[in-house]
């Protein structure tokens, strides 16, 4: 009963389609570093040079997404997506024909980003089809477009033994303009927009001190499941010894886990509060980590990533539980600066793990970091959390004349 009511509250073909846009876009942002054992070796890069290699896409991703966001609110998701969708073929190109030094590849790279920002796009698309009661669930459906690190780190690896990487990111432009396609047929744009400000205007959301909590949090929840996604490749070929085709297989084991579990975590935060939420989830990705720090035997490790891909995955859905209900008419520019500071944290997490496995010897000690941020954070939603639990969602929610007619 209650899946019928969410399936007539919105607008599923719009659903869909942030989705799909999500999804393609999420696997050409990370396929740098599905690809990133193939471009390392071809280039003689170091520990610290790899983990900023495929760094560099999160970090222009958190960027664009702040712009996208601004966008979204001005001209509407779906022309921000169709431009997104656009302009992401333009590195995408470039790392096809060139990007044969290190210099070039930061520099594409960093311009896969535009990709990255898919996500201040798509959410809103989506959250603003359905009503409150169903957000988290809407929201959670079009977030598990990360999946599209499954689709990266499963065929990146064997399409770059067979043909070369390089090849791999010509190839995908043709899902890219696929998506695109269908995108620009089946998505509308809800009714319910709000009307566009002054760009200096967005801003004021970020002298409100929630919104920096958000953004703390997504930066460990988020950052951590992309950070670690591009990584793993690199952290399996370096640490265990694996080849690079079964390397990218483990990591596909890995984000399975994180990418699917994210509308399940907006479904449970929907009934018990994304802050409830939030705090056992950061009690248990810091145990999680501090258990990654051993360097257990392969098997046992494989094990442990598995299940803090699915924390971090769940983390997500409850955060962006959380920011449609406390910025409702802001959730544009939200998502942009939310989003942005996932993709800061996705870029920390690499840079960090290559930086001190070049200083100490060992991975180690980049681990630890994590999980003591993860016990900060996990304190900070203890104490603001009950606050938070109190945001009213009404029980009932009746579609607009305008909404029904865009269906």
């Amino acid at each position: 009963m209650q899946s019928r009511g969410f399936l007539k509250s919105g607008h599923w073909p719009s659903l869909l389609g942030s989705f799909l846009y999500f999804d393609t876009s999420f696997m050409v942002w990370i396929l740098l570093g599905a690809t990133s054992v193939f471009v390392s070796d071809e280039l003689g890069l170091n520990a610290s040079e790899k983990g900023l290699m495929v760094a560099i896409p999160i970090l222009g991703g958190s960027i664009f997404r702040i712009f996208t966001g601004v966008l979204t609110d001005r001209i509407g998701a779906k022309k921000t997506a169709l431009l997104g969708m656009s302009l992401s073929m333009v590195p995408l190109g470039l790392l096809w024909i060139a990007g044969t030094t290190l210099t070039e590849v930061y520099a594409y790279g960093f311009l896969l980003g535009i990709a990255g920002a898919s996500f201040a796009a798509a959410l809103p698309l989506a959250s603003r089809w359905y009503p409150p009661q169903y957000q988290g669930l809407a929201m959670g459906i079009a977030g598990a477009g990360n999946s599209g690190t499954i689709f990266a780190t499963l065929f990146a690896p064997r399409l770059s033994e067979a043909f070369g990487w390089h090849t791999v990111f010509g190839l995908a432009m043709i899902p890219m303009g696929l998506v695109l396609l269908v995108f620009a047929l089946i998505a509308k744009e809800p009714p319910n927009r709000p009307k566009p400000k002054k760009w200096s205007q967005y801003m004021k959301v970020l002298k409100v001190a929630d919104a920096w909590y958000l953004c703390f949090f997504y930066g460990i929840t988020f950052g951590g499941f992309v950070g670690m996604a591009s990584f793993l490749s690199v952290f399996f070929h370096d640490q265990y010894g694996l080849n690079r085709v079964t390397a990218g297989d483990f990591v596909t084991l890995c984000v399975l886990a994180g990418s699917m579990v994210r509308p399940v975590g907006g479904w449970i935060s929907d009934r018990i509060g994304g802050a409830r939420m939030l705090q056992t989830l950061f009690i248990a990705i810091a145990v999680l980590f501090i258990t990654i720090s051993l360097l257990l035997p392969f098997p046992l490790e494989t094990i442990i990533l598995f299940l803090v891909m699915v924390a971090l995955g769940l983390g997500n859905g409850a955060v962006f539980q959380l920011v449609p209900r406390r910025f409702q008419q802001e959730i544009g520019v939200m998502t942009g600066i939310v989003g942005a500071a996932g993709g800061i944290g996705g870029f920390f997490l690499p840079s960090v793990l290559g930086f001190l496995k070049e200083l100490t010897g060992t991975f180690a000690i980049g681990f630890l970091t994590i999980s003591m941020i993860s016990v900060v954070a996990g304190a900070t939603i203890r104490l603001i959390g009950a606050r938070w639990s109190r945001l009213s969602v009404p029980e009932k929610w009746t579609s607009s004349p305008a909404m029904a007619r865009n269906r």
